[in-house]
């Protein structure tokens, strides 16, 4: 049985699993292995500590089709809306600029529920708490030996690195291979990211938050770029829990200060918060979180959809560095990365 390791539960990482199942059936064992403690990557949902049920997207907040995506990639849509891990989004949001034509759409249960359908669909094992250090091949040529930073060693058949570029090209082994492929290098060195901040605010039940919006874009602060009653703008909101407010910071903010400690940045954004929103209620309790990979700002030249580093055996690099920085892209990398993890198989005759 062949053996495929994803490095990366994120939406990326979490549907080329998905697809793959759908490929090799029961022909492959599919591994995920993923740093944090829960799947979502950018796609995080976060608990309060005080009261589980309260939650809030940390990450991103919607996801968006375009009318060409809406078509082409119309059955991943239908099957996240017909089991209910999506819905229409049913309240404006001021101050968005997209085309009328984008349909937007929440998670109920928060937005990592997506990328945990598409990881429950793969029938994969998968394992948090991997936070790999080395990749390098078998002296036998044919396989990968892959450790992680908690002492696990597994050899695989294929690999696919879906986590943000940077982190790519620091990977032990990687780096080797790529000196040996200038273009390529010089390819992924082109990726480039936004940083910001995230701010999650959760409040007692029972807490009034009398503000006329679901969620908004903010223009007149320095710091705060976007705000959402998290449980309104998902349309679940719950008497019996409370509600929790999620901050974005600005690109710029996010830039200014990427190298602070959340110590630090925290106080900060809350004044800005109380001057956006003055007279905010006490909150129970407050989570800050730094996406120093917020967004792709360039992606990797070409916008390959997926890049191979080595053909035999497979290494297969994605994520929206290589096409953009959403849903759809996630979705348009996976692809790609499936079909050359199948063709390069396929070729050594392994499938």
């Amino acid at each position: 049985m062949v053996r495929v390791l994803i490095v990366g539960a994120g939406l990326t990482g979490a549907v080329s699993a998905c697809l793959l199942r759908r490929e090799l059936q029961k022909t492959a064992s599919i591994v995920v292995w993923d740093k944090a403690r829960g799947a979502g990557g950018r796609m995080s949902t976060s608990r309060c500590p005080e009261d589980q049920r309260c939650t809030a997207d940390l990450g991103a907040q919607y996801v968006s089709a375009t009318p060409d995506y809406a078509k082409s990639h119309a059955s991943f849509y239908e099957s996240l809306l017909t089991e209910g891990v999506l819905r229409p989004l049913s309240v404006p949001v001021e101050g968005d600029r997209s085309d009328p034509a984008t349909r937007h759409y929440v998670a109920p249960s928060g937005i990592s529920s997506v990328v945990k359908h598409f990881l429950q669909q793969a029938d994969a094992e998968v394992h948090f708490g991997h936070q790999v250090s080395e990749i390098r091949a078998e002296q036998s040529g044919g396989t990968w030996r892959v450790a992680a930073q908690n002492g696990t060693e597994a050899e695989f058949d294929a690999v696919v690195l879906t986590m943000p570029v940077p982190q790519i090209l620091g990977l032990a082994g990687v780096k080797t291979l790529l000196d040996n492929q200038p273009a390529q290098l010089s390819q992924l060195q082109q990726a480039s990211y936004s940083s910001r901040y995230a701010l999650a605010l959760y409040f007692s039940p029972g807490t009034s938050l009398d503000m006329p919006w679901a969620a908004k874009y903010v223009t007149e602060d320095p710091c705060v770029r976007f705000l959402s009653v998290d449980s309104r703008k998902r349309g679940v909101d719950d008497p019996e829990v409370g509600p929790a407010l999620v901050v974005h910071t600005g690109v710029p903010f996010g830039l200014n200060h990427i190298d602070q400690t959340l110590s630090e940045v925290q106080p900060i954004i809350m004044q800005h918060l109380q001057n956006v929103l003055p007279g905010l209620p006490e909150p129970l309790s407050v989570k800050c979180q730094k996406w120093r990979y917020s967004q792709v700002y360039q992606p990797v030249s070409g916008s390959p959809g997926a890049l191979v580093v080595s053909s035999h055996p497979p290494l297969v690099l994605g994520g929206d560095a290589f096409t953009h920085s959403n849903f759809d892209g996630c979705i348009e990398s996976a692809l790609s990365v499936v079909r050359q993890v199948r063709e390069l198989l396929t070729t050594s005759g392994q499938l």
